[in-house]
């Protein structure tokens, strides 16, 4: 049995959960999600908690028991708190700003890089170098975030360039003036 797939899912009272023809429904203060359960899972709802049940013992149906369970806490815990992953800018003369649903940044390259913004999506510029990707769809989220750091990876000498908010740049030694 998965020890992730059995764990049952509280959920709060503003969010409602509902199934039909295989599809998750998922609503709460922040939006709606949806989402199509995998073949052979199931799920049932008692009092506030959701548990994902699998139909049989197959090797297919036992490795989607905890993908199912996991994607559905995450649509719960996005549409009742949402999702944010934040972003850095390090490099002289680097910097971002937001325009409507473009995300403008300086990068140190010949122009500016523009970068479209998808629907669900809210991107903060702070003090022109933090970002912060909010929505509530976690996947979705975790995309963008890493979209955007793929424009400009931090460099290992100077560590110039996006980097996750928290995240540690191994730093490697410069060339060595005059040692032989």
């Amino acid at each position: 049995m998965s020890r992730i797939g059995k764990k049952p899912i509280a959920f709060p009272k503003t969010v409602k959960i509902s199934q039909s023809d295989g599809i998750v429904k998922v609503e709460g203060p922040k939006g709606k999600l949806s989402s199509k359960l995998p073949q052979g899972i199931t799920m049932s709802i008692s009092d506030n908690q959701l548990v994902v049940e699998r139909a049989s013992e197959e090797r297919l149906v036992r490795s989607y028991h905890g993908l199912a369970r996991t994607l559905i806490s995450n649509m719960v815990t996005g549409v009742s708190t949402g999702f944010e992953k934040g972003l850095e800018i390090s490099g002289v003369g680097y910097r971002a700003e937001v325009a409507g649903s473009t995300l403008k940044l300086v990068l140190g390259f010949s122009s500016p890089v523009e970068y479209t913004i998808p629907k669900g999506i809210d991107v903060k510029v702070d003090k022109q170098v933090n970002l912060v990707v909010s929505g509530i769809n976690k996947e979705l989220v975790g995309r963008v975030a890493s979209e955007i750091r793929s424009l400009k990876k931090p460099e290992p000498y100077k560590g110039k360039g996006i980097k996750y908010t928290g995240e540690h740049i191994r730093r490697k030694a410069g060339k060595a003036a005059g040692a032989k």
